[in-house]
């Protein structure tokens, strides 16, 4: 296997594309690492399906108020002007439209913008949570994820074969190899890994690659 991004540096490049001042929400897991790395004079305001916006960073450890968690059932902080409200309120915020983006896993995602990611088939444990209301709520949903399963397996396809989280949804995928977009239902490719030649990264893709130009390469700091 060619070498690929850390999950913290998939984090990292997702946060860049986010704007100052935007309403965020990021999936439980892998997507809270996203919220550590906001570049420098942008501030985002996070929302937690659980019923607060405007918390910040993981607080050290020992220092923990568990009446603060996210939906993750993870440690918070809170940032000056947080608020909190009901868990419906919340759910109202993302059924209303008013997050500007939600950042999630995958299990795959089509080529259409079709996302799986909350179920593994008959045989895994379903966890819905908030995602089926999150990729048809926030004006923007980008996907961050290694670019294949475990045993190498392309989990950017021509058509999910997961149960659907959502029809049509994604717009961005931030993968350990790759940044592609979603466009007029088609992968089109906007960044690679600098020693990653196009061939190989479309051979660990199950679905068509798409040029608009030639890709950026794709550099991230270490982490």
């Amino acid at each position: 296997m060619t070498e690929k991004l850390s999950n913290a540096q998939i984090a990292w490049r997702a946060a860049q594309d986010i704007a100052d001042g935007a309403y965020v929400n990021l999936g439980i897991g892998f997507p809270e690492m996203v919220a550590k790395f906001q570049p420098p004079g942008r501030q985002a305001v996070f929302h937690t399906e659980n019923g607060v916006l405007g918390f910040g960073e993981a607080p050290a450890a020992g220092t923990e108020d568990w009446d603060l968690i996210n939906a993750g059932k993870k440690a918070i902080t809170l940032k000056p002007g947080a608020s909190f409200f009901h868990h419906a309120d919340s759910f109202a915020m993302v059924r209303g439209g008013h997050l500007d983006v939600a950042i999630l896993g995958a299990y795959q995602v089509a080529e259409t913008g079709d996302l799986a990611n909350w179920s593994t088939g008959p045989k895994g444990v379903p966890a819905v949570g908030g995602a089926m209301d999150l990729v048809h709520g926030a004006k923007r949903v980008a996907v961050i994820t290694d670019h294949v399963t475990k045993d190498g397996q392309p989990k950017l396809l021509e058509r999910c074969t997961l149960p659907l989280t959502g029809v049509g949804c994604v717009t961005r995928v931030y993968s350990s190899l790759a940044v592609i977009d979603i466009e007029q239902g088609r992968f089109v490719l906007r960044e690679k890994l600098a020693a990653l030649s196009f061939e190989t990264l479309q051979s660990l893709t199950g679905a068509r690659l798409n040029l608009d130009g030639a890709p950026a390469d794709l550099i991230v700091p270490e982490l």
